[in-house]
């Protein structure tokens, strides 16, 4: 599990804004030269958001120290859904548009299927994101932090 601490500022309405106090543990390198952040690319248009709002299934109340939890392979599942289906059906709709093609249209048959192919990757990311059974292998758990980390969490903002 990925799991990150944070502190719930608001909770109402079986829901609670939480914000992570601390950067969530991936595979170690984020700040190392190579590593996600450091180019600072995802930071180039706009700083990450640190509150999230999230389903509030344990009863937590504002200024709870909380831990936010997410399977391991969540991530690389999000990146092949997202990337990888759409690349795979580039390829696969060029392919067949290229096989259909007549003589001499062979580039714009492959085009034409090419945009078909992530027409296609569209709209099967859509059906992921509205099928609640699909979705929650994204689900971030929030679980109560334990008695003996609770002394570090701070309410301020």
């Amino acid at each position: 599990m990925i799991e990150a601490k944070a502190v719930v500022t608001r909770a109402e309405s079986g829901e609670a804004w939480v914000r992570i106090d601390d950067r969530p543990g991936g595979c170690g390198r984020c700040d190392e030269p190579g590593g996600c952040r450091s180019t600072g690319l995802a930071y180039a248009l706009k700083a990450p958001d640190k509150v999230f709002r999230l389903p509030n299934r344990i009863g937590a109340e504002a200024g709870d120290a909380v831990r936010l939890r997410i399977d391991d392979a969540a991530p690389l599942r999000g990146a092949l859904l997202g990337y990888g289906l759409g690349v795979v059906l580039l390829i696969a709709g060029a392919a067949l548009g290229t096989g259909l093609a007549a003589e001499g249209q062979g580039d714009l048959f492959a085009l034409t299927g090419g945009l078909g192919g992530l027409a296609a990757a569209v709209g099967l990311n859509r059906f992921v994101l509205r099928s609640s059974r699909l979705r929650e292998a994204f689900d971030v758990e929030m679980v109560h932090e334990p008695a003996s980390c609770r002394h570090s969490a701070g309410t301020s903002s």
